[in-house]
């Protein structure tokens, strides 16, 4: 399977963890494809998010990671925001600011604007991907949510995602650890985001919502706050637990992956139907 689906014993409150950019499993005929090396390829992965994310199980979440990379297939965007300078016999408009930028469902850069493809792919062979990979994580994403809905009258879905430290160099002051978006409650309540950033900034990390990430595809598609499926999309200051450079974790890892435990163990046991200070004390 192009992704890792890991359940709890016992499902506590319907919360999904998500990590659909931390995907490591580079196929031989996908890395012949490109000029660029693994490392360079490997600057567009959410490295390690899945690894921090591991312990929501024993918590009592779900979590969903991907296997495949994101400069392979991006699981963060819909399958007809396709690249015309990656796949032939793709009409070029209207394509939205993502696709124009080379981030669509098929990417055509990595950081740093440096194109991954050595020759356009034809139309078949970018349908063939998606259908490989993007729609059964999408599948099982769909499917968890609804039934967590069922089940608890709630889905709660966490996307995780990281961002290089440079990602917020034009803010001025105290640079924010992590990102929040949900599309400026379209994806999920006020109620719900507010939960997330109070559980996170316990830990004594800032926060900031929705500016510069409000939340791409899969907050726009899932989140339906009025039904009670709430998607926060979460980006994590990568130089926290990393080294951008080597992408290899530093000496803190397993002391910052504790104080993340605490929030993932809170957040997977809270109800969306309860107030903020409940909430919390109701892990």
């Amino acid at each position: 399977m192009p992704f890792i689906l890991k359940r709890p014993d016992h499902w506590l409150s319907g919360v999904i963890f998500a990590s659909p950019h931390s995907g490591k499993e580079y196929p031989d005929w996908f890395l012949d494809s490109t000029s660029l090396p693994k490392k360079v390829l490997r600057s567009s992965e959410d490295a390690f998010v899945d690894r921090l994310i591991d312990c929501a199980r024993e918590y009592g979440a779900v979590t969903l990671s991907a296997r495949m990379p994101r400069c392979l297939i991006d699981l963060n965007r819909g399958p007809d925001e396709i690249d015309p300078l990656v796949v032939r016999g793709v009409p070029r408009h209207p394509l939205n600011q993502r696709t124009l930028a080379g981030l669509g469902v098929i990417p055509r850069v990595v950081a740093q604007g440096r194109i991954i493809h050595n020759r356009p792919l034809s139309r078949a062979e970018a349908e063939s991907r998606i259908d490989a990979y993007w729609r059964p994580y999408h599948q099982t994403l769909s499917a968890l949510i609804a039934e967590a809905r069922a089940k608890f009258g709630q889905a709660i879905l966490i996307d995780m995602h990281s961002m290089p430290r440079d990602a917020l160099s034009h803010l001025h002051g105290h640079r924010p650890e992590f990102v929040l978006g949900n599309r400026y409650g379209l994806s999920a309540s006020a109620r719900v985001l507010d939960i997330v950033a109070d559980t996170i900034e316990s830990e004594g990390w800032t926060v900031r919502r929705n500016s510069p990430f409000s939340g791409a595809y899969i907050c726009s598609t899932y989140g339906r706050p009025g039904r009670n499926i709430h998607v926060v999309q979460v980006e994590i200051d990568r130089s926290l637990y990393m080294d951008e450079t080597t992408i290899s974790p530093l000496p803190c890892f397993d002391i910052f992956a504790d104080r993340l435990g605490n929030i993932i163990r809170k957040l997977s046991a809270f109800d969306a139907g309860m107030n903020s200070d409940e909430s919390i004390a109701a892990e």
